[in-house]
Formats: structure tokens, sequence, C-alpha cells
């Protein structure tokens, strides 16, 4: 009987370890999943503080994950008999162990890469393809872009500061219409050696959207009859049928973003971090921080991400859904800046034993 059980124990361990590799899919896509998003948010946001303070950005990649599960399970059972009136004896017992024993492997983005994805500007056709993609053309250029047509946008940073001219934002705001009016479009040309990316505007679906149209080429000193527009990268255009974009690179939008970061007052005082910048009056609305980062001494309890450098805490409010949505919307560039850089996508290999 002792051995019987023992065999039926044994069996039923074994049935339930069939199942452990199709069962562990779902929980460890989910967990992988929110951890990685989780701490690729806090690296972004904590190098943003980094250059806050001027210290120098460290991102670190998760190249590949393994999880290894071992399972073990063991029964056993043993018996004494004493023959006539003596004393008898069972003994039984068993055991198991469960191992889960990951591997991360993290690669530091250095050399080539952080040259093409950091350093580099963002080529002006990703930022097009982002507004043919449905992306709000005025958040897109308000985020990326230092000029078009040497109409400069608004710079925070210490070394850069400077109002936007009183036209960038006229611009933008026009150009949001047209685009809602789906009158703008975007393609890629072979011409010769190079592909050349242009600019369409199409006739105008009302009136507004054609006084629009006319303030966007009178302004940028576009031709007025012209359709195809060559799109460039540049700071001074060649021609009138040209629109120069002078882009920022992922390193330039990082430091924008933490130019406007609140920080402590007595870091500031004592000559920690750049003094906090003044805050902008309740005219424009372009005027005030993208994306706004608060700081604190205790952990908030709700914050879409959060993260500890010089002995405080900094986060973004989940309750702050325009911060939310243009930090996500930032953490999806370092995708185009890394345009010819080699995919390094993290690989999760799961063994299960």
């Amino acid at each position: 009987m002792p051995g019987l059980l023992g065999i039926l124990l044994l069996a039923a361990t074994v049935a339930a370890c069939g199942t452990i590799g199709a069962s562990s899919v779902t929980r460890d896509r989910t967990d992988y999943t929110e951890a990685i998003s989780t701490s690729w948010k806090e690296q972004t946001l904590g190098n943003i503080m980094r250059l806050r303070y001027g210290d120098a950005p460290v991102f670190l990649d998760v190249s590949s994950l393994i999880s290894q599960y071992q399972l073990e399970g063991a029964v056993n059972a043993s018996g004494t008999v004493f023959p006539g009136s003596g004393p008898n004896a069972v003994t039984m017992g068993a055991a198991g162990r469960y191992i889960d024993r990951p591997t991360v492997t993290y690669t530091p983005v250095q050399g080539d890469k952080f040259t093409k994805s950091l350093l580099r500007p963002i080529p002006p056709a990703a930022l097009f393809q982002l507004v043919q993609a449905g992306y709000p053309i005025d958040l897109v250029f308000q985020l990326t872009v230092r000029a078009v047509n040497e109409v400069y946008n608004k710079s925070e940073r210490a070394m850069m500061k400077r109002e936007a001219d009183p036209a960038f934002y006229a611009v933008l705001d026009a150009l949001r219409r047209i685009q809602q009016s789906e009158s703008v479009g975007f393609r890629v040309e072979r011409r010769g050696a190079d592909d050349s990316a242009l600019i369409l505007f199409r006739k105008a679906a009302s009136p507004a959207v054609a006084a629009d149209q006319k303030f966007v080429r009178d302004t940028l000193n576009l031709d007025p009859t012209a359709t195809d527009i060559t799109l460039t990268f540049g700071a001074i255009q060649r021609s009138n049928r040209e629109v120069a974009m002078l882009s920022r690179s992922m390193l330039e939008i990082l430091l924008e973003i933490g130019a406007s970061a609140s920080v402590p007052a007595d870091h500031v005082k004592d000559g920690r971090a750049p003094p906090n910048p003044a805050v902008a009056a309740a005219g424009n609305p372009r005027d005030q921080p993208l994306v706004r980062i608060q700081s604190g001494l205790e952990r908030p309890e709700t914050s879409f991400a959060a993260t500890r450098y010089r002995d405080r805490w900094f986060w973004i409010d989940d309750r702050d859904l325009r911060s939310k949505s243009i930090f996500t919307f930032l953490m999806m560039l370092f995708s185009l800046s890394e345009t010819g850089v080699a995919q390094q996508a993290p690989v999760i290999t799961i063994p299960v034993n």
C-alpha cells in the first residue's frame, strides 16, 4: 500500500509539471512587458534629470532575457513490521523544490549607436511620416524642430535659451488645421541617386483652409503656385520650392524637456542645477512646459513615472494626461532616431525544466 501511494503521488506531480511551460507564457510575457516598460520610463526620466543637473546620460538596453524554471518533487515511503505483538512502524515523506533563475543581459548605448540614436538630428522625412500616421503636426514640430525656413522655435536650454519667433506658433496652428482638413500630404520619390521627400499641398477644402495655406506659404517663403515642395534638412532654404527643416537630436529634445523640470530651490541655491524657468504667462498655452516634472522628498502615491536622483524624487503625475502622452511620444521617438542602427531587440528565452 505505501508503495502504491508513492507511485500515485509521483504520477500526479509529473502530470502537473507537464503544463508549466505552456502556463508560464501568459504570465511571463505580461510580467516582463510590464517590467521593461516601467524600467524604460524610469531610465528616460532619470536621464532627463541627469541632464538637468549637468550630468552625463547613461542608457542601458535590455539585450536578452533568459528565465529558467525548475520544479522537482520526490515522495518516499518505508515501513518496518515486527512479528508478534511488537510495535509496527511506517514512515512516509515528501519533498519539493521550485527554482526561478532569471538572467538579464544589459548593453550600454555607446560608440556609433550612441552617436546615431542620440546625437544625430532626427531626419525630417521621419517626422513627416509621423504626421502621415496621424500624429498632430503641431506637437511633432514643437517638440522636434528648431527652425523651419529660418522661423525659429522656442528653446529653454540654458545655453540656447530664446523665445519663439512671433510667426512660429501661428504656423503650427495653421498647419494643424490644414492637417485636419487632409489638405497636405507627403511622399518619397527617387530622383537620380538620392531619394527626395516631397510635401504635397492639395486643393483646399474650404476658404478657411485656403487662407491657412496662403499664410504658411507666405510665412515660409514658398512658391504660391507650387504643389510639390522639396523637404530637406538645414537652416536656410535654397529656393522658394523647398522647406529647410532644422530638426533636433534626441539629446536636444531631452535637454529641452529637462530644462522645464522643477528642481528644489536649495539645489538651485547651492549651484547644483540651473534656476527653474520663469512661469509663463497665461497667454499662449504653447509656452507652458510640454512635460511637467515635479520633485519632492517622498515618492508620490500616483505617478506615471518616478525616479530618485540627488536625494529627491522626480515624477510625472499619473493624472496629468498631457504630460503622460507627450512623454510616451518622446519615448517612441527613440525608434525614429535609430534609423540605420542595427536592431537589438530583447530576446526572451524561457527554458522550462
